[in-house]
């Protein structure tokens, strides 16, 4: 009789007469096989070896006691797919038959092996992620702190319920399950063949305007949800009201015109926005619960910084990022903010020194006169006394630093998170910037709009005054370290669709391309996408 999932009570019968209740020599000799298959099974895994070895091999899925673990694995396999989880990488249908065939000790020996090492492959994928951030885009420097496979095994095993334990391995937070209504709702619009028409290139489509662009622009906005059915023919002003709307939504200029850029977001197909959904699930996946009640958030390709305290937003002013190219992209990880410094001295980063300000000396030895030369003792050297021609990227040997002022690069701020990629938030004397809709353009770091505000929201834990406490030290004009009491969590995230407590899921531009390399990926790894229909 081959063994059940389902049928819990067969189930029970057929391990007490395979494990040793019938006849004993019998069973004595049954029960050597099965420890066989399992540690010859186990061989090549050491975390399923030695868990079987340390309980002297006693079946932990086939025994009676298992069913609840079977029954709570069949389910959370089932689910996968609706998470965003490469389905044919943990195929439930294979483990079944697996079971169903184990019609000896020796089969079911090899399918409790078998059903350990899919549980360990869905745990791996559902708690911290199916793919490894850094050997995809090697700009995303998260380390994932995946659990040890001890560890989850210890877990399961402990648990009252194996079926909530299951669960709770994926994200448990309100973003995560956002994301998951998102693509449900996603994959129903694509297989009723999704938003329909685009509206295709052209000119302008300004409030006033009628013809067959506006009623292509009106089927769009009601297919999103943006308008209720409507018959008009013209821009009116409900139609320009769904649009603003819709701009705020994907991070546009919300001037109720459909430009260019608008355009091309609203022709933007479900399953593309599909694609970002499910790349977002994964990044929740590497980022996990370990947030912080209180902590920094910077979304890059949302051009966005947040103080996020307990769930809520508490604070959030616009940034400037990183430039689309090669060693200025923002990269993406945690660390902990502990200070800021205010009126600080930049010190330029040696890449900035010698790739962008040496050839402008070597062509006019007074330029860049905000910047001072600075020798390996800490002395300040004229510029007149340098031949620049004689150095190159790799000898030369002096540092430049811009002491602090109204005009410093880093402006009159900066807050800390000392990490071995030299990125940080700070003020900017460059303020029109942020005005645009795009903002990659810095070397790296952030760019805060309100970097005031941002401090005073920091200092708010710490201080009853904490704009009198910044403005003290910012009026004594010296450049002043101030520490965070607690330090917080900040984060460097990505995400091209995200969800908001009360509103709509929003989407963002694939500034640098990473969320297209990362849905490869996916799809590589075995993650479907549902057919469009008609």
């Amino acid at each position: 009789m081959p063994i059940s999932f389902l049928r819990g009570a067969a189930f029970a019968g057929l391990a007490a007469a395979c494990i040793g209740v019938a006849a004993p020599a019998l069973a004595e000799t049954e029960l050597t096989a099965f420890k066989q298959a399992v540690a010859v099974a186990a061989a090549q895994d050491d975390a399923i070896a030695a868990f079987y070895r340390d309980r002297d091999y006693a079946p932990f899925w086939t025994s009676a006691d298992g069913e609840a673990r079977r029954r709570a694995l069949v389910t959370v396999l089932q689910e996968a797919p609706a998470q965003g989880l490469p389905a044919a990488r943990y195929d439930v249908g294979r483990l079944v038959e697996t079971f169903q065939d184990a019609r000896t000790q020796r089969g079911i020996g090899r399918a409790e092996v078998a059903a350990m090492r899919m549980y360990l492959d869905y745990a791996h994928d559902a708690s911290r992620g199916v793919l490894t951030p850094g050997a995809v885009v090697s700009d995303i420097k998260r380390k994932l702190d995946r659990p040890a496979p001890a560890t989850l095994i210890a877990g399961l095993a402990e648990a009252s319920s194996p079926l909530a334990y299951l669960r709770g391995l994926s994200p448990q937070n309100p973003e995560y399950a956002r994301l998951m209504r998102e693509k449900i709702r996603l994959e129903r619009l694509i297989a009723e063949g999704g938003w329909g028409a685009e509206i295709g290139a052209g000119g302008k489509i300004e409030p006033g305007q009628s013809g067959p662009r506006v009623v292509a622009l009106r089927n769009r906005l009601i297919a999103m949800g943006y308008l209720p059915r409507i018959a008009t023919r013209t821009y009116d002003a409900t139609v320009q009201k769904a649009v603003q709307a819709f701009q705020f939504d994907h991070g546009l200029n919300a001037d109720g015109i459909v430009g260019p850029s608008t355009r091309e977001e609203l022709d933007v197909s479900a399953e593309r926005r599909l694609r970002s959904v499910l790349v977002a699930m994964e990044r929740e996946r590497w980022l996990g619960n370990a947030r912080g009640d209180r902590h920094v958030l910077v979304n890059i390709a949302d051009f966005h910084a947040s103080i996020v305290d307990h769930g809520e937003t508490v604070f959030e002013t616009r940034s400037v990022v990183g430039r689309n190219a090669r060693d200025y992209r923002t990269p993406e990880f945690s660390d902990v903010m502990n200070h800021m410094v205010v009126n600080p001295t930049w010190n330029v980063p040696r890449s900035i020194a010698v790739r962008e300000y040496l050839p402008k000396f070597q062509n006019n030895p007074n330029a860049a006169g905000h910047l001072m030369l600075v020798d390996g003792a800490g002395r300040v050297v004229t510029r007149a006394a340098v031949d620049f021609s004689q150095y190159t990227a790799s000898n030369f040997p002096f540092d430049l630093k811009q002491p602090p002022s109204n005009g410093n690069a880093l402006g009159r701020v900066k807050f800390m998170f000392p990490n071995r990629y030299n990125i940080y938030l700070h003020d900017t004397p460059s303020k029109s910037l942020f005005n645009r809709e795009t903002r990659a353009f810095s070397h790296g770091c952030i760019r805060l709009s309100d970097p005031f505000d941002f401090a005073y929201a920091l200092l708010a834990g710490q201080t009853d005054d904490p704009k009198g406490l910044f403005q003290s030290k910012l009026r004594s004009g010296r450049e002043t370290r101030v520490n965070l009491d607690p330090p917080l969590p900040v984060h460097l995230i990505y995400r091209t669709a995200m969800g908001k407590p009360k509103g709509r899921m929003q989407y963002r531009r694939d500034i640098y391309g990473r969320d297209g390399a990362i849905f490869d990926a996916l799809q590589a790894a075995g993650v479907a996408l549902p057919e469009v229909q008609g």
